[in-house]
């Protein structure tokens, strides 16, 4: 029985997220053999640039992902287009700029990586369940002969709709894991059919903040109901930033996932894992 390893890193949050980022993945990257990294905030913790992204992959990442906030810099849109290691949710209509897949062949593993959206208290935009029926017959097999190791980003506001897709693509994808609330969720678990499955695998940035942003100004903008600008909040001494994900444990002749855990850590040593 051959086994790879997969990690999926949560949200990265401005500078304080990418510096983490960098100074972690390279640590990861000899303990897995496929990273993705959802970066739709971490450029000032809106969106995403052609510098941000840049530094997102020279860190190790092989996919970087995205959300709802992938649109906020406009001059990136046009990027998108020509880059095959970003994507943006696979289910906005037809025309929007970029793609919301990438299947990549690395190690001669047949590696598919796909973004979804949710719709509940979101942008009502195509279903995430129709869209990936509609891409999952396209998909191909690997050189070796054996299914494709799929992996899914799905970036969604209501844990009772990432739960629904869970169990809809369980025994068809190697991973679910939701992304966008920015709050690592105690609830990773293989599902009945063989496929790994979270909630949210939480956020790259700085532990004391509201979502990686100063809490200060969140708490101002929730009181008063005044949007004052979003910042990221600062890194100092006494204030760490930390990598927050999974790592996936995938039987390669039938990709079905043998284990799922939860990274919360600055260090990826065994001991530090939850």
């Amino acid at each position: 029985m051959e086994i790879v390893r997969a990690a999926m890193i949560g949200d990265v949050v401005g500078e304080p997220g990418l510096s983490i980022l960098e100074s972690i993945l390279p640590s990861l990257k000899k303990e897995v053999e496929f990273v993705v990294v959802n970066g739709e905030n971490a450029a000032d913790g809106f969106g995403l640039t052609e510098s941000t992204f840049k530094r997102i992959i020279a860190a190790g990442a092989d996919i970087v992902t995205s959300g709802n906030h992938i649109w906020e810099k406009r001059d990136f849109l046009p990027f998108m287009d020509s880059n095959e290691n970003i994507l943006r949710p696979f289910n906005y209509p037809p025309g929007a700029p970029g793609k919301g897949c990438a299947q990549i062949e690395k190690n001669q593993k047949n590696w598919v990586v796909i973004n979804l959206q949710g719709r509940d208290l979101m942008s009502s935009i195509e279903c995430p369940f129709r869209c990936f029926d509609k891409y999952k017959d396209s998909l191909n097999v690997s050189t070796d002969g054996n299914p494709p190791i799929i992996l899914v980003d799905f970036h969604a506001e209501s844990s009772r709709e990432k739960e629904s897709l869970g169990y809809y693509l369980d025994g068809r994808v190697s991973l679910i894991a939701g992304t966008h609330t920015h709050v690592q969720t105690a609830d990773e678990r293989i599902l009945p059919k063989g496929s790994a499955y979270i909630t949210d695998i939480g956020m790259t940035g700085i532990t004391d903040s509201v979502i990686g942003i100063d809490p200060k100004i969140c708490r101002e903008r929730v009181r008063k109901q005044v949007l004052y600008r979003m910042e990221t909040a600062e890194m100092s001494d006494n204030n760490k930033a930390e990598v927050q994900g999974v790592i996936v444990e995938i039987e390669t002749q039938t990709g079905k996932a043998l284990s799922i855990k939860r990274i919360r850590t600055g260090d990826f040593n065994e001991s530090n894992r939850l």
